[in-house]
């Protein structure tokens, strides 16, 4: 449930970035964050390794306008990828209003990407979160790649049926806003039901 403060009249909603290493969570908030006016957008921290890999997360605040009076805020965070970070992985999801998993297009990485998903949705289900109508969007990132894992492929290896896919190629901006809006219209939704 987001974070609702009635005396300063905000909703505070919390975006998660989840997937395997190096699969383009950073880059996807990276680019997300110059795109953006400066009003709209907070400081970006990065706490990150000598080798550029996200070591706890990746954070940014953004201001979405108003919404029945009150303003809207998405704090957006990333997991670190790597599989020996679980348990700040598990941490960062908790209180999260909605979730991207940013899945790596690579044929090699399709075993990585599984195993990812399969503990994302094992943490949501330590917060008593039901996978199946969370909020969450599955971006196929780094379509650019040679011979890239055809769209649906993971849906069908996952059972998941119905699920908002997009794809994208984060390193050049392709179809990183168009993500961010389909998981924030999911997160709206579920908030006004």
């Amino acid at each position: 449930m987001p974070h609702i403060n009635y005396e300063a009249k905000e909703i505070v909603f919390k975006l998660v970035y989840y997937g395997p290493g190096m699969s383009g969570k950073t880059t996807n908030l990276v680019h997300i964050h110059k795109s953006l006016a400066d009003h709209l957008r907070g400081e970006m921290i990065t706490l990150d390794t000598a080798e550029d890999r996200t070591l706890f997360f990746d954070f940014f605040p953004l201001e979405l306008g108003r919404l029945e009076g009150y303003g809207v805020r998405f704090n957006m965070y990333t997991v670190p990828g790597q599989s020996y970070y679980e348990a700040s992985r598990r941490l960062i999801l908790d209180g999260a209003d909605g979730v991207v998993f940013v899945a790596d297009s690579q044929r090699l990485r399709l075993q990585e990407n599984l195993e990812s998903y399969r503990a994302m949705v094992d943490n949501l289900l330590s917060y008593d979160l039901d996978p199946k109508t969370f909020p969450t969007v599955l971006q196929y990132n780094k379509r650019d790649c040679e011979k890239p894992l055809p769209l649906g492929s993971l849906e069908r290896e996952l059972g998941l049926d119905g699920m908002d896919a997009t794809e994208a190629i984060a390193t050049r901006g392709t179809g990183v806003m168009e993500t961010i809006r389909a998981v924030s219209r999911q997160v709206i939704q579920r908030f006004q039901l």
